[in-house]
């Protein structure tokens, strides 16, 4: 195809191509309010300038400045391709190596316009979930993909191809870092400053590791998650009737619309930007749209009554709606949710990730530029009234949860009313669904496996579907009590997959699987590539979040409790491990979910092609990058993990875990201190 070759050849240079500026069809990021010195704007341009020969600097300069002050850091729009990003077939990549290509094929799914939230910010997900840093970047990576030889590594610092390395044809063909920041400067503040300078990026999770697979990717957790949250809190997991009322309707937070008519409730998702809504909407995944409370009281009440599940976006925002709810309980005495969470993205909160009331959207972007500290202090009040509201419908018996974007964390700092009592340093009023709904998913190995299909042909995805199926019904058929459960939730799951429309992008799935079975289900799916059965490679991945690959204490590993929550050791040893055990890609993330310096993640991508080497590479892979974090949580203390990784070393004798040795009597303790 002319088009991937022209974005493969690198930087068009001779001529230039034209500046369009900004597409006003598309959504677009909120502005940056970096606050930079005249000093640091200088090292920004002199930063971007240093892609380009000097012949084109006084062209280039004045944009770039341009950019930078009106928007807050410099993109590049000149360099956007002007044809569709998107996944194209594996074979159409003019490339050497097929592990190259399918690097490519997943760079051009995050940004395909119907994948990504702010495509020509080259943001993914999230608010602010880069890809790349700027334009200039996405070219010369995409150059060096389509040179690149099995003898060679692209190593990506924050955004930056800093190139192509000499290597061993068994090693990652990429090595992505994003935000290795010191410690001490990994600040909101700093952050802004060296965005917008080009030198560190905020790559969210998988977003900046080329592994986003739309709003699929978190459908099966949020609809695990609202179904385990119904047997946990209403003691039932037929949700007919019942109501879930959230928030967020963007690249991960969509997901809940589809979700919640999954598990078969009531779903009500306020979202205060039309945009993502409509494009939901458009998409199937949102059944009905209002600008009305008043209507979204009469829907909530006719569903409830019927006990027909719906996905409502309320066209609002969030605050406004629970406390007409809580005006609604105040009225009639009749408590119209069960179920509250919220997904607005409070990793940043004061740059688009969260729209106080009572400002519109549009007042909000406008005061958000130009009165940054205002605004600040607005986003806080709003908070504190968002959780009054709340606490008031939770004292009423609604059960309300953290979904591990940090709105607890905010709340607490806006001085809300979050507070647990005799809680920990990882603790609130409310859990986090990892703690309470999730935790122990991830002492039982499970976690978000996903794999998409390079052919770019439905089919193959319907194959492996089949395949993965036929894998965890055989697994489960073996398996203990405590684990038959999340066995069966995926069955039905992958099951279902198909009649959902869940597609959004690349041919791609996600389903929730231990160790035992993300091997097997990659073995099955690279002997059917082998076989003929799947016409083209599969490349398999996780998100970061999951058992081993994120270390974050508001999530992941809020319920380690012996100290380490706030250690890193487990996310970094999974990149370096992952690397060496065959991985084709691999990424090491600061930021993700929580925000830029709560969070160390990382992921991998490993392609499937049939062979005997593939087969090697996933076996010895997989069975690592699972039971590394059983065995830390293991270590924690944790009774499931330490009898998941015991029976883990029992079917593979070169495993070998130092196991703890638990105090059994607390005396012990006190007599020692006492003395």
């Amino acid at each position: 195809m002319s088009s991937l070759k022209e974005i493969c050849s690198g930087l068009p240079l001779d001529p230039l191509p034209p500046n369009p500026g900004r597409d006003p069809g598309v959504p677009h990021a909120p502005i940056r309010t970096p606050d930079l010195t005249a000093e640091d704007e200088r090292l920004a341009l002199r930063n971007a300038l240093r892609y380009f020969p000097p012949s084109h600097h006084a062209t280039l300069a004045p944009e770039f400045a341009q950019e930078l002050r009106q928007y807050g850091h410099i993109y590049m729009y000149r360099f956007c391709p002007t044809f569709r990003l998107r996944a194209y077939p594996i074979e159409q990549y003019p490339c050497r190596t097929r592990q190259a290509a399918s690097i490519m094929l997943m760079i051009m799914n995050n940004l395909d316009p119907a994948v990504a939230q702010f495509p020509q910010e080259l943001v993914t997900y999230g608010g602010n979930g880069q890809v790349f840093s700027n334009w200039a970047q996405f070219r010369l990576v995409m150059r060096y993909l389509s040179e690149m030889t099995e003898e060679q590594t692209l190593v990506m610092y924050s955004g930056h191809p800093m190139g192509l390395f000499p290597s061993l044809p068994s090693s990652p063909r990429a090595i992505i870092t994003n935000g290795m920041v010191i410690p001490n400067y990994s600040s909101r503040d700093q952050y802004e400053r060296m965005f917008a300078l080009g030198v560190t990026m905020y790559g969210q999770m998988t977003a900046g590791s080329y592994c986003y697979i739309g709003p699929q990717g978190i459908v099966h957790g949020t609809m695990l998650t609202v179904l385990n949250a119904g047997r946990r809190y209403l003691g039932t997991d037929d949700l007919r009737g019942r109501v879930f009322v959230t928030s967020g309707l963007g690249g991960m937070s969509g997901a809940q619309a589809k979700a919640a008519v999954i598990a078969g409730c009531v779903g009500v998702i306020a979202e205060v930007d039309e945009a993502p809504l409509r494009k939901r909407h458009e998409q199937g995944w949102l059944m009905e749209v209002t600008s009305s409370l008043d209507h979204c009281i009469k829907r909530i009440r006719e569903a409830k009554s019927s006990k027909t599940p719906l996905s409502l976006g309320y066209h609002g925002n969030v605050v406004d709606l629970w406390e007409r709810l809580l005006l609604e309980f105040e009225r009639t005495g009749e408590l119209l949710v069960d179920l509250g969470s919220d997904q607005t993205s409070l990793h940043n909160p004061y740059n688009g990730g969260y729209y106080p009331a009572p400002l519109s959207f549009r007042q909000a972007n406008q005061l958000m530029s130009t009165d940054p500290g205002r605004f600040r202090n607005t986003v806080k009040e709003s908070l504190r009234r968002h959780i009054k509201a709340i606490n008031q419908l939770s004292n009423a018996g609604m059960f309300f949860w953290d979904y591990g974007n940090a709105f607890l964390l905010e709340a607490q700092r806006a001085g809300a009313d979050v507070e647990k009592v005799n809680g920990g340093a990882t603790e609130f009023r409310y859990p986090s669904y990892v703690q309470h709904i999730m935790g122990d998913i991830f002492s039982l190995g499970f976690g978000p496996f996903r794999w998409v299909c390079t052919s770019g042909d439905p089919q193959d995805l319907v194959v492996t579907d089949n395949i993965a199926a036929t894998v965890l019904e055989e697994i489960s058929a073996g398996a203990s009590p405590r684990i038959k459960q999340q066995y069966n939730d995926n069955i039905r799951w992958i099951r279902e997959a198909g009649k959902h429309k869940m597609v959004v992008g690349s041919q791609a799935r996600i389903l929730y699987s231990d160790q035992k079975g993300r091997v097997l289900i990659a073995l099955a799916i690279n002997q059917a590539i082998a076989d003929g059965r799947v016409s083209g490679p599969v490349v398999i991945s996780r998100d970061h979040h999951d058992v081993s690959g994120t270390d974050s204490p508001f999530r992941e590993t809020s319920n380690v409790y012996d100290g380490s929550a706030f250690c890193a050791d487990m996310a970094v040893q999974n990149f370096v491990g992952d690397a060496f055990r065959g991985a084709t890609w691999v990424s090491l993330h600061n930021g993700g979910g929580v925000g830029w310096g709560e969070v160390m993640n990382g992921g991998f991508g490993l392609l499937l092609d049939g062979s005997e080497e593939a087969a090697k590479r996933a076996s010895l892979m997989l069975n690592w990058d699972v039971s590394n974090g059983v065995a830390r949580r293991c270590w924690s203390g944790n009774s499931h993990a330490y009898d998941t990784i015991q029976r883990t070393m029992e079917e593979n004798r070169q495993l070998r875990v130092t196991m703890p040795f638990p105090v059994q009597d607390e005396h012990v303790l006190d007599r020692a201190l006492q003395g």
